[in-house]
């Protein structure tokens, strides 16, 4: 290479210099030009660093808070994912801090109290279509434009490992950004509510002042970034006034008709060796859209365990995804056989006893118990097999990746469940021993009139059966056994022997 700097006041290269034979200089991270100005330095790199490691963090609260509560299903999927991708950013920007000069790190601290508010407003929105404005509108597009001003005031050679942390996150709120235009679009009113006269409809106009408010929140703290000077005013809380507080009660939108039922016991189904592979793929895909009150207890648990290091709540977050994605699988499975999935009743009870009963541990004792019978010869394997009997090349597809998901699931659980016992015998007993009350309350929710527990099973059979051109089987058709007196292991109900 032939260099000839030049002498000008900021340090810049001529833009005379050439490469060898033109290859591309710096690595190809930039010009030559673009290498040799100015940029950030590390200080205020780290400032604006933490700002987006704050806004992650308390996005990924909001998301992970509003699974159980919020009753459309796309949302409770949708921010599942949200959660899990807000949280895997936390954990990169704070290992991008911590190589920056920054003992002790200080990333527990709220950066400016108007941001605190901005979020505290958006994760105490009182209605759906306000949470998504918020989240979508305001936050997500706010958090992209601080990327992009990183971007383009700092030094791509100099800070080149935040220059890579911003251009990934950029490319996955890309993604939330596309998501989020088309949710409000189906859920916000922009127009008076005349022409969408809708239940699921927010008026735009009712909610105009509190927009503005997130806006003002934003300009008082200086952008999101913090790189502008802050607005003057004080900024008085609306939604945010009272503190926030959890709801842990599962709800449904009108899809889910019966939310309550326990007619039909799909493991007895699914490990009953006399019926044909070929209805129990359907039974499959019946259990894994049932998945999605996993999303709804989990949610529960990282919402209510407090203190523990980021990489806990960066698994458990990857785990209620994965839950959260197999439920969309079982989704999937459905609508590729045209089956109506409406017909299969899909409850909620194990989220609302587990969320309303039982303390954080306990949830998560229940959970890793489950996890490890899964592991047995009878568990995951069992049902991949099953799928492959099927002929169904989703069933064997996505039961192959249930299976791995959950040999992750229980590695998860003994970096984070396990070390809070004895040892696994301990661990494992604590979790069977919270087990049994989510089998309680068959009968009180039939006497209550919540369900009559009814048999879906053969409605759901027949219109698959119909869809694909063959005769229904007599002795599937009239299966019949509820989950009154066994559990999903198949041991028996404590409620079977009076003790409800």
């Amino acid at each position: 290479m032939i260099a000839r700097p030049n002498k000008n006041n900021n340090g810049g290269s001529s833009p005379a210099y050439e490469s060898y034979r033109g290859i591309p200089p710096v690595a190809g991270l930039c010009s030559m030009p673009e290498a040799g100005r100015d940029g950030l330095s590390v200080e205020a790199c780290v400032r604006r660093l933490k700002r987006y490691h704050y806004s992650f963090r308390r996005l990924h609260e909001i998301f992970t808070a509003r699974i159980t509560a919020e009753p459309i299903y796309e949302l409770k999927t949708a921010f599942s994912l949200h959660a899990h991708i807000c949280a895997e950013h936390v954990a990169v920007l704070r290992r991008r801090v911590g190589e920056m000069r920054e003992p002790p790190l200080g990333l527990e601290a709220v950066p400016d109290p108007n941001l605190e508010i901005f979020f505290d407003e958006i994760l105490g929105a009182p209605s759906t279509g306000e949470l998504v404005a918020g989240l979508y509108e305001k936050a997500i597009p706010a958090l992209i434009a601080a990327f992009d001003r990183h971007l383009a005031d700092t030094n791509h050679l100099a800070d080149y490992p935040s220059v890579r942390v911003c251009r990934f996150a950029l490319l996955e709120l890309a993604d939330l950004a596309r998501f989020g235009k088309e949710t409000v679009r189906c859920l916000v009113d922009d127009q008076g509510g005349a022409a969408r006269p809708r239940d699921a409809f927010v008026d735009r106009n009712r909610m105009a002042d509190w927009l503005a408010l997130l806006d003002r929140c934003l300009a008082a703290a200086g952008g999101l970034d913090g790189a502008d000077a802050p607005a003057p005013g004080g900024i008085s809380r609306q939604h945010s006034a009272q503190a926030y507080v959890y709801d842990g009660k599962p709800r449904r939108d009108e899809r889910f008709p019966d939310p309550y039922n326990r007619g039909v016991n799909a493991e007895a189904f699914i490990y009953n060796e006399k019926l044909p592979p070929e209805p129990k793929m359907l039974m499959l895909f019946f259990r894994r859209i049932r998945e999605i009150e996993i999303p709804e207890m989990m949610a529960s648990i990282i919402t209510e365990t407090k203190d523990k290091p980021w990489d806990y709540y960066r698994e458990m977050s990857r785990q209620l995804w994965d839950e959260a994605r197999h439920s969309l699988m079982g989704e999937v499975g459905f609508a590729s056989l045209g089956v109506d999935w409406h017909k299969a009743m899909i409850n909620c009870t194990y989220a609302l006893i587990m969320n309303s009963q039982l303390k954080p541990l306990e949830r998560h004792g229940v959970l890793y118990f489950v996890e490890q019978g899964l592991m047995a010869r009878t568990g995951k394997r069992f049902e991949w097999e099953v799928g492959l009997a099927s002929h169904n090349h989703l069933a064997g597809l996505f039961q192959d990746y249930d299976w791995a998901d959950e040999v992750l699931h229980a590695r998860i659980g003994r970096d984070w469940y396990i070390p809070q016992f004895k040892d696994t015998k301990e661990a494992l007993d604590y979790g069977d021993s919270h087990w049994n009350v989510l089998f309680t309350g068959w009968k009180a929710w039939r006497d209550q009139g919540l369900t009559q527990h009814r048999n879906w099973w053969p409605d759901l059979y027949l219109d698959a059966c119909a869809k694909q051109g063959v005769a229904p089987d007599p002795e599937v058709l009239k299966f019949a056994e509820t989950y009154e007196h066994r559990r999903a292991d198949l041991k028996k109900v404590p409620a079977a022997t009076g003790s409800e």
